[in-house]
């Protein structure tokens, strides 16, 4: 950008000011995203803010207006997301105020995102192009669906933590980018899933609490089947309880067993990058595919 986007934004009778996300008291952050209905508790916020950086809008009398945070990952790569405005504030101009603040300040050449219907257009106008729509499925689980066997050949048990190298191996091609660090904090508050052919890893899950309740993601795997293998213990665990999973697939078997289960679609958002270079791996024939998120924040 040639002109620096200012640390201060006047809007109608009041001025806004940038703040760092980290000097920010988790209570606030909690009751910003309590104000748009998003349902993360100061647990989630927590590990939003020990890998994430970000800014915040604040107004004059301290109170936080809006939000939006980046995730490094690989080398010249982030994600980013909570681009939150208060709702007095969404027609203002806050959101492209605090994005464009974010743009300047990250120095990441390849971005992906996955933006709401309201802040679509607002990205596109940035230069980001849509590539796939994420719906988010969630529910009680009322009833466990029938997975299927386990391919011929094939182990499935609970991972560990000297499972890790391998996991981060499997996901690195599907995700696009390596995302060690990422990974070992998930790895750390899980419980994770593995589909082992003999020494190699075919197929990983993990979930985690969230919000509501838990959440499944991230889910790697190089077919439906085996993407079902490793989710339906997630399922039976939580029967008669609250999941959700975030996925880019609405059709075929991996998404039937999802939304059988009890996990309806309960809202979409688009995922969004800045180049083709900035897009999903798993595209090819042979190649791992992310089935499921581990957050529309972290991708």
């Amino acid at each position: 950008m040639d002109t620096k986007v200012p640390d201060r934004l006047n809007v109608d009778a009041f001025e806004l000011r940038l703040a760092d996300i980290a000097d920010v008291a988790l209570s606030q952050l909690q009751a910003l995203s309590m104000s748009v209905g998003w349902p993360h508790r100061s647990q989630d916020w927590q590990h939003l803010l020990d890998v994430g950086h970000g800014f915040v809008a604040v107004d004059e009398i301290g109170r936080v207006s809006g939000s939006t945070m980046w995730f490094p990952h690989g080398e010249n790569f982030a994600t980013f997301g909570m681009l939150i405005t208060a709702p007095r504030l969404q027609t203002n101009g806050t959101a492209e105020w605090l994005v464009k603040r974010m743009l300047e300040e990250c120095h990441q050449e390849r971005l992906r995102l996955n933006a709401t219907r309201a802040a679509r257009r607002m990205c596109a106008t940035l230069g980001f192009l849509p590539q796939q729509t994420v719906f988010q499925c969630q529910g009680e689980i009322l009833c466990v669906p029938q997975a299927g066997d386990i391919r011929s050949g094939l182990e499935l048990r609970r991972l560990e933590r000297s499972d890790l190298d391998v996991v981060v191996a499997l996901d690195e091609p599907a995700f696009g980018t390596l995302r060690y660090q990422h990974l070992v904090r998930l790895f750390e508050s899980s419980i994770c899933y593995g589909l082992y052919d003999g020494s190699n890893l075919m197929a990983y899950s993990m979930r985690r609490r969230f919000g509501r309740g838990h959440v499944v993601g991230p889910v790697v795997a190089y077919c439906e089947e085996d993407a079902v293998s490793v989710v339906h213990p997630h399922v039976v665990a939580h029967v008669g309880s609250f999941l959700r999973l975030d996925t880019h697939f609405d059709a075929g078997r991996f998404a039937s067993f999802i939304q059988q289960s009890g996990m309806s679609v309960f809202d979409t958002v688009t995922t969004m990058v800045s180049s083709k270079t900035a897009s999903y791996g798993g595209l090819n024939a042979g190649s791992p595919i992310v089935f499921a998120l581990a957050s529309q924040s972290f991708g």
